[in-house]
C-alpha cells in the first residue's frame, strides 16, 4: 500500500485560511481530482467541514475522516478517531491519499506514513492560518511534473511536483 500526500503549498507554507482555500487555480483542482479519484482519501474534520456541502463526499473516492470528537457523523464517510484507523480501515487498498488539513499532514509525516508526495507549489506567500509542515527534503527525490504560469483563470504560477521518499 502507497500512502500519497495530495496538497497544494504556498512560498510560506500556506494552506489555508478561515477553513477555506486562498487560492482558485483550476488547473490545480483538476489535478487534485486526477491524483485521488478511485483512492480512499483522508481527511480531518476541519478540512471535510472546509468542503461546499454540495461536494460532499468528495464524488468518487472514499472518504475518511478523522476527528476526536466520538459522535461525530459526516454522511456517506467513514469517521475514525485516528489516522492510524484510517490506514488500516484502507490496508487492502494500493493506494491511499492524504488530503490535509495541516494537523493531519503533521501527524502522517511526524509518523512517518507517508511514501510519496504530490505537491502543486504555488509561487506566491499567503495571509494563513493553516500550513503545511516543513520536512526535511534530503529524505525525498524530487522531480517537477509541469509548470504553468499566470492566465486568464490562474492568477498566480506553479509548478507540480512528486516527491518520492528515499529512506524509510
Amino acid at each position: 500500500m502507497i500512502v500519497t500526500i495530495v496538497a497544494a503549498v504556498a512560498e510560506n507554507q500556506a494552506i489555508g485560511k478561515d477553513n477555506d482555500l486562498i487560492w482558485n487555480l483550476p488547473d490545480d483542482m483538476a489535478f487534485f481530482k486526477e491524483k485521488t479519484r478511485g483512492k480512499p482519501v483522508i481527511m480531518g474534520r476541519k478540512n471535510y467541514e472546509s468542503i461546499p456541502e454540495k461536494y460532499r463526499p468528495l464524488p468518487g473516492r472514499e472518504n475518511i475522516v478523522i476527528t476526536r470528537k466520538k459522535d461525530y457523523t459526516a454522511p456517506g464517510c467513514k469517521v475514525v478517531n485516528s489516522i492510524e484507523q484510517a490506514i488500516e480501515h484502507c490496508r487492502n487498498k494500493e493506494e491511499i491519499c492524504v488530503i490535509g488539513g495541516g494537523e493531519i499532514y503533521k501527524l502522517a509525516l511526524e509518523k512517518d506514513l507517508i511514501d510519496r508526495m504530490y505537491i502543486t507549489e504555488i509561487h506566491t506567500a499567503f495571509d494563513a492560518d493553516a500550513f503545511f509542515p516543513e520536512f526535511d527534503k534530503s529524505d525525498w527525490d524530487e522531480e517537477i511534473l509541469g509548470e504553468h504560469g499566470i492566465d486568464a483563470k490562474h492568477a498566480y504560477s506553479f509548478t507540480f511536483k512528486i516527491y518520492r521518499r528515499n529512506k524509510k
